[in-house]
């Protein structure tokens, strides 16, 4: 049961830019402008959020992982809050919903992830935006899902077979339904085995593969393991290879987020043995092999750090905004025009406790929201919730 929501104070806000006046001077811009932390009066209680959404109320659902009982796999967590950041509601699912994995993908009125069950059978979840109704369809033929994306009305979907011992691209209808499906080999070769990476991806505490999956145009790519190595892969899934690869270093290193912006140009970041790098304005062999390379290096990062990509407008200005996890312990905000791929300047959230990136969407005012995972006292894994206003956002990219 979440116990309370912590407010920043305010003179922490003033001095990362959140606030530009106190709430009692100026509770409008309050509004647009927050910071939250909501706790747990649960000793053993974690949270670790994945992804976001933004509620037709204005409010936000954060989808998050949670450690469970008698599981070596994440549970399941939702957490509702109002427009203001304010807790509304949760929800605890059992050990048959573990390893939620992004995207958060709002359908129409409902908001859907995909899960395993305790079988390692893919599950799609969707549920309305007050945490109410609750619709489950098991996906049959499909185990350890990795990450998903809209397609349209249906959704892609990669994944794990581990009986064949395949990475698997479908196609899964609203209703649950694997409309087509494509697998590609890992490899064969001895000087990695992606297997044990692969398992230890879905285990607590085990290493995380920057697995990705979406479409651009009429062609699907995947991030994640084929021949032996993390490679960005394109596909029409039609054909038993692959149209075009890009090859990182075995498991260390490679693209670990892939944004299509137009055609063949992305939005990109990647790693070589633990150092990041962000490409903003990249163009890719589609349908050729070649090799991960180049990029701006961020020696501020941490080793081999989640990055999150976003493209976002405003005032008619296209940007991305990257987020990180900073050596510092904050979350950094780094933007670029879309167009040019110049930097433009960066932001820090988050004081006193470690701060962690989860995702970060653009709201429908605007401006930006960003949630992510603090340790409260340096140890508990709280849900944090950064709310950045519109005209914020303008002063970042102006």
């Amino acid at each position: 049961m979440i116990k309370k929501i912590l407010s920043i104070l305010a003179l922490f806000l003033l001095a990362f830019g959140y606030f530009s006046c106190s709430e009692e001077s100026n509770p409008e811009f309050d509004q647009d402008n927050f910071t939250k932390i909501y706790d747990s009066n649960s000793f053993t209680a974690t949270y670790y959020p994945i992804d976001l959404e933004q509620t037709a109320d204005g409010g936000f659902i954060i989808l998050a992982r949670t450690e469970i009982e008698n599981t070596n796999f994440f549970g399941t967590y939702l957490l509702k809050a109002d427009q203001d950041g304010n807790f509304e509601n949760e929800m605890h699912f059992d050990a048959s919903f573990v390893n939620p994995v992004a995207k958060f993908m709002k359908v129409g009125d409902t908001y859907t992830f995909f899960c395993m069950d305790e079988f390692r059978m893919a599950k799609l979840v969707s549920i309305d935006g007050n945490l109410e109704n609750l619709t489950v369809s098991l996906v049959n033929g499909i185990t350890y899902p990795y990450v998903a994306a809209l397609d349209n009305t249906n959704f892609v979907l990669q994944s794990f077979n581990d009986v064949d011992k395949k990475t698997a691209m479908s196609i899964i209808n609203p209703a649950g339904n694997v409309v087509k499906n494509k697998e590609f080999d890992l490899g064969a070769g001895f000087e990695i085995d992606p297997e044990i990476d692969i398992v230890q991806h879905f285990f607590k505490f085990g290493k995380k593969i920057p697995f990705q999956v979406g479409k651009t145009g009429s062609t699907y790519y995947f991030n994640g393991f084929y021949n032996y190595s993390i490679a960005l892969v394109f596909t029409d899934l039609n054909a038993d290879d692959p149209q075009g690869v890009v090859y990182g270093e075995g498991d260390n290193g490679g693209i670990s987020t892939a944004v299509p912006i137009a055609g063949s140009k992305f939005a990109l970041a990647r790693t070589n043995f633990g150092k990041n790098y962000m490409l903003p304005n990249q163009t890719l062999n589609m349908s050729g092999i070649s090799s991960s390379e180049g990029g701006n290096p961020f020696p501020e990062l941490e080793i081999n750090a989640p990055i999150q990509i976003l493209r976002a407008t405003s005032e008619s200005k296209n940007v991305l905004v990257y987020a990180s996890n900073t050596r510092s312990k904050q979350i950094g905000l780094y933007f670029y025009d879309e167009t040019t791929g110049a930097f433009l300047s960066s932001r820090y959230l988050g004081f006193s406790n470690p701060f962690e990136i989860g995702n970060l969407t653009q709201t429908e005012d605007g401006g930006l929201a960003v949630c992510g995972t603090t340790y409260l006292a340096g140890r508990f894994p709280r849900i944090c919730l950064f709310k950045i206003s519109k005209e914020e956002l303008a002063k970042q990219v102006k």
